[in-house]
């Protein structure tokens, strides 16, 4: 019988500035754990993704993350108090609640990337 395992499946995230966009992913929080050949691998306990040196202004803005976390209020106020909005002028709405019975919210990366974090109700 093959052995048909998965071991992680990891996006490779689009940036317009990928020094600016490196230094972003950190602020908020990621820990980038390398970075070789236009490739910065982060992660935040067992999430993680990969940024890349590419952009593509069409893959980047309808590019969406989706990050599902335990508490959505603290992950929403530390962004907004992080100052990462004004310092790389990019955008967090309020949180709501979706019909398909989850609080979330949105922010965009400095590329465009739409993340959307969630919490389950």
């Amino acid at each position: 019988m093959a052995n048909l395992s998965v071991i992680a499946l990891k996006t490779f995230v689009p940036s317009k500035n990928y020094t600016q966009s490196k230094a972003f992913y950190s602020e908020i929080g990621f820990t980038k754990a390398s970075d070789t050949q236009g490739v910065a691998f982060y992660h935040l306990g067992d999430v993680s993704f990969l940024l890349q040196d590419f952009y593509e202004k069409t893959l980047a803005e309808n590019l969406v993350m989706h990050l599902l976390v335990e508490d959505i209020g603290a992950w929403h106020q530390n962004l907004i108090e992080s100052g990462v909005v004004e310092k790389y002028d990019t955008k967090i709405t309020d949180i709501t609640e979706q019909e398909w019975g989850m609080l979330d919210f949105i922010m965009l990366d400095p590329s465009g990337v739409m993340w959307r974090i969630a919490q389950n109700c």
